[in-house]
């Protein structure tokens, strides 16, 4: 099913949003699975998930079976989490690598750089070479992998041109922010279940148009009037605040700067989607990533981590910042899932989008069927 994506790509004031069938349809969301999430750099953990050699993570993305680990050199890499014999899945759960990953079918051995390493009896009993098993050729497939404010981003297609080079604008927008980003910890991370399209939570998280009805608590000292759209289309979208506060402590104490900020992070404070999936706030006192885990066609889990400028932050600040945040989070769910139910009506066009308030989310809906059209051009010549 080829849907007509074609009013997405007009001015603002005469588009409409992706139709409902990108919400709603299994075809389209396969569809989109290749051309959006695959074929680009989408964020798929935090290398906090593996925090020392050896750690071992499974993730399933969006039916690829996938092993994020941290290899004994300390450096995080993403494989294919199958044996190259028989396909069998290698690592089933959350572990720490003492020796090599064993696969549990025939014990074929990698190291954790992804090197077979061990082909117990494959010549036969007691022998475990063959001359037509070339060992250095049976790795672990690796799937190009990027870190940026600590999110491992992957390319499955292998196909997308560097990361640096795709999201060039963003990292010098945000260079300030170039110094150590540490996790706050267990309560620094939560994860929100929601009954929606992963779409829309994007399109929720670019615009600051829905705050004083939704975010009121929010609204009372970062208005919508002290908010401005961030537009870069192709790239990434947003919205920015000029008057963030910090979060204080009984005792006045707030958390440390990240080192080197201009005036501009003073008061003011940034949050951008790195399409397609990932969306990350940029504050001077503290930082937070969340990743939208595409469970279905309306589920999605959000994973959100939050980070300080140093490791020795006050764990009682951390706790009520991690809990302000989730309050915000969780205020956000009634709209996504009430979106989603509404992707249901028959008569509904894609929406219209205000031309004042709804640019970033246009960006995003603009990005995505460019991506899908290249997609199909990319099939029909093929």
């Amino acid at each position: 099913m080829a849907t007509d994506i074609s009013g997405v790509g007009r001015p603002i004031a005469q588009a409409n949003g992706l139709p409902n069938a990108h919400y709603t349809d299994p075809q389209v969301f396969a569809e989109e699975r290749d051309a959006v999430l695959y074929n680009q750099w989408s964020g798929l953990a935090v290398a906090a998930d593996v925090p020392e050699p050896g750690d071992a993570k499974p993730i399933e993305f969006l039916g690829a079976p996938l092993l994020l680990l941290r290899d004994k050199k300390g450096v995080v890499r993403v494989f294919h989490n199958i044996c190259r014999h028989r396909g069998m899945i290698l690592v089933s759960e959350p572990k720490k690598i003492e020796g090599a990953i064993r696969c549990p079918y025939h014990s074929w051995c990698y190291g954790t750089d992804g090197r077979l390493v061990a082909t117990p009896h494959v010549g036969g009993p007691g022998m475990n070479t063959h001359e037509d098993m070339d060992r250095d050729t049976l790795g672990l497939v690796e799937v190009p992998s990027h870190i940026w404010r600590d999110v491992v981003f992957v390319n499955l297609s292998g196909t997308a041109a560097p990361f640096e080079e795709v999201n060039a604008d963003l990292i010098e927008r945000w260079k300030e922010f170039d110094s150590p980003h540490y996790h706050g910890g267990k309560s620094s991370n939560f994860q929100l279940d929601v009954k929606t399209n992963w779409k829309l939570a994007v399109e929720n998280f670019c615009e600051s148009y829905h705050l004083p009805w939704v975010h009121p608590g929010l609204n009372s000292y970062s208005r919508l009037e002290d908010h401005y759209n961030i537009e870069e289309p192709g790239k990434y979208s947003g919205q920015g605040t000029l008057v963030y506060r910090q979060i204080e402590d009984d005792n006045g104490t707030t958390f440390p700067d990240f080192p080197g900020l201009s005036d501009k992070w003073n008061e003011g404070a940034e949050y951008i989607t790195v399409f397609p999936n990932v969306m990350l706030g940029a504050q001077r006192d503290h930082a937070f990533a969340i990743i939208l885990e595409p469970k279905g066609l309306d589920e999605t889990s959000e994973h959100i981590h939050l980070y300080y400028a140093k490791e020795d932050t006050s764990q009682e600040l951390r706790d009520k910042n991690a809990a302000l945040w989730k309050v915000v989070f969780e205020e956000d769910v009634f709209v996504v899932e009430g979106m989603q139910k509404g992707r249901h009506a028959p008569g509904f066009d894609g929406g219209r989008f205000s031309p004042a308030m709804d640019g970033p989310t246009h960006l995003f809906h603009q990005w995505v069927a460019e991506k899908i059209m290249d997609h199909r051009q990319k099939l029909a010549a093929e």
